[in-house]
């Protein structure tokens, strides 16, 4: 259970943790005699970070106790199969691909979501709670990570993704027009409305792999580069038709809904420019955007940027229609 420490000296009793937890997991207390915010059920928090992230004062600490377990698989009533070797060498080829072609300064990053009733892979659940965006952000470093229910720091992307219930605070979008996000109560509950959403616990895990290093089928295949990255897999993708794309972007729940369930709800690629969520947690910079590619849409996508990356990217790179600068 994670442990949620005030500090009196420091709170100002503002109530703005109260306002803001998607869990209400903080209410009011009488400490002292005085009125002060405190937790009233800390078996509700997700250690998402909000509370502690937003006080003004900096008087509140959120520790998290290391999992019970750090592999979750012996749970599995039917025995895991891993991936065929021949089908590994083909993600492996994809990531020599992209790395080659585009120079990619981070590894392309595998997604699987894994379904109610699956058995799970032998891969390590993290030691603290994550949000799913900090876990494409590790997988782009080589990290491989399997994050059930109770890995899930971030309540939204948890119950966007399938694996929980969406909390109240968070089904109206009270919670985004608290946080500054956005302006009225109606524009919040357009957002939510808009976004897709996979059912309820329909989702046992997330697993997020580099993309060279496969433990499942990915269902989706995330891309964390600049725009001029971003084109080139466009023109890949429409290489042979020419047609253009059509994107979802809010820039809210960006690696939830944006990176990963457009892409594998629609099978199409789709762009996202980040969100506030996964740019403040993260050591992600303005230059970097993100990109799912569906599985189905690889071939296509692998075969146009080999055609690319004969001319085309090196000609664009190496500036050959620059004028000479007198």
């Amino acid at each position: 259970m994670v442990d949620i420490t005030i500090d009196i000296e420091k709170c100002s009793g503002c109530g703005l943790c109260v306002e803001i937890c998607p869990n209400e997991v903080l209410d009011w207390q009488q400490i002292n005699g005085k009125r002060f915010p405190g937790p009233v059920s800390t078996q509700d928090c997700s250690a998402c970070m909000t509370c502690s992230g937003k006080c003004p004062e900096k008087a509140i600490a959120i520790h998290q106790p290391p999992p019970l377990k750090r592999y979750i698989d012996d749970e599995n009533k039917t025995p895991f199969e891993p991936l065929p070797s021949e089908k590994k060498e083909v993600y492996q080829t994809y990531t020599q691909r992209l790395e080659n072609i585009l120079k990619l300064r981070w590894k392309p990053v595998a997604i699987t979501l894994i379904k109610q009733g699956a058995p799970l892979p032998h891969v390590p659940v993290p030691r603290e709670r994550l949000r799913y965006c900090q876990s494409l952000i590790m997988a782009r470093r080589g990290l491989s990570m399997l994050m059930p229910m109770e890995s899930h720091a971030c309540p939204d992307g948890a119950s966007i993704l399938g694996l929980a219930k969406v909390p109240p605070k968070l089904a109206s979008g009270e919670i985004y027009v608290q946080l500054g996000k956005l302006a009225t109560q109606e524009a919040a509950a357009q957002m939510v409305k808009e976004r897709p959403m996979l059912p309820e616990r329909s989702v046992r895990a997330t697993l997020v792999t580099p993309l060279d290093n496969p433990v499942m089928e990915p269902d989706v295949i995330a891309i964390i580069a600049p725009p001029e990255t971003m084109m080139w897999l466009c023109m890949s993708s429409t290489y042979y038709t020419g047609t253009r794309k059509l994107f979802h972007m809010s820039s809210y729940n960006a690696q939830c809904v944006e990176t990963t369930l457009y892409p594998y709800l629609n099978k199409e690629m789709n762009l996202s420019l980040g969100c506030y969520g996964c740019r403040a947690i993260s050591d992600l910079d303005e230059s970097m955007m993100f990109m799912g590619i569906p599985r189905q849409m690889m071939p296509t996508v692998m075969e146009g940027l080999s055609f690319l990356g004969k001319k085309a990217i090196p000609d664009a790179r190496s500036k050959i229609y620059l004028p000479p600068m007198v």
